[in-house]
């Protein structure tokens, strides 16, 4: 059994460690972990312009599945099969905004062209800002806005 004063500089460690690691989260965000967080650009969709877009995104991005859905939009699952209790969708960021998908999980009603960019977050490290929400990963969208 640990004494008052064990428990408290362990207790002290921890707090260190949780603060450290926390205060490191900056540099982990600009050198991201491989596989942690992958970006297609509106580059990326324009040089290939006759592609669909689930196959420049499966291309890009590794260890996602993206299907075509009945109504035409695209579902993306980054986690694995399916659960029978919950949802296996991702959370859908568009413009900061949370965006709830449509049926069997999929997003319609975008252009591709007006895509700037798309960013899949996979790792729990990667999505702990969105906390319970972002458990299936997290996918990013980014509009390009309108020139005036």
């Amino acid at each position: 059994m640990l004494s008052s004063f064990s428990r408290l500089v362990l207790s002290c460690n921890l707090l260190f460690a949780v603060v450290a690691g926390c205060a490191h989260g900056g540099a982990r965000n600009d050198n991201p972990a491989p596989g942690s967080r992958s970006i297609v650009t509106s580059e990326d969709l324009e040089r290939s312009p006759g592609e669909p877009i689930e196959n420049i995104l499966m291309s890009k991005v590794s260890g996602i599945v993206v299907t075509r859905a009945p109504d035409g939009g695209i579902a993306i699952r980054i986690r694995g099969g399916s659960s029978i209790s919950g949802s296996n969708e991702p959370l859908y960021i568009i413009n900061g905004i949370a965006f709830q998908p449509g049926p069997e999980g999929s997003l319609t009603g975008i252009n591709p062209y007006d895509i700037a960019s798309i960013e899949v977050l996979k790792d729990a490290a990667a999505t702990a800002m969105y906390g319970v929400r972002g458990a299936n990963g997290v996918i990013v969208i980014k509009l390009k806005q309108g020139r005036r």
